[in-house]
């Protein structure tokens, strides 16, 4: 049995805030949304931080180091790749990120 993805409309383009994130529930998911102006690219993480156990990585900051670009985790500052959900600082975590993109003036994910 295989599972298809499909493009899931999240919200609308104009909700997003540039170079910031926002929070939407997506199928009893929470999932962070970084919009980053200057690349005119949206990325998908899971919301949740492991190491704090709560919902806030949507609240964390945008950086980079090297090629990656990462959001801070507001609370213990662990960065999180915004393509891969690779953490930076331990090789062992990895948070769940999806493919997202600005169509029509909705920001679809591919869940």
């Amino acid at each position: 049995m295989t599972t298809e993805n499909n493009w899931t409309a999240v919200c609308g383009q104009n909700d997003l805030i540039s170079d910031s994130g926002i929070c939407a529930l997506v199928n009893d998911t929470q999932i962070a949304l970084f919009y980053l102006k200057k690349e005119q690219a949206v990325y998908a993480i899971a919301n949740h931080d492991p190491f704090s156990e709560a919902n806030v990585l949507s609240r964390g900051l945008i950086g980079s180091k090297g090629d990656d670009l990462f959001v801070a985790s507001p609370v213990y500052k662990q960065h999180f790749c915004l393509k891969t959900g690779r953490c930076l600082d331990d090789e062992n975590t990895r948070i769940q990120a999806w493919p997202a993109r600005i169509e029509n003036g909705l920001v679809e994910v591919l869940i």
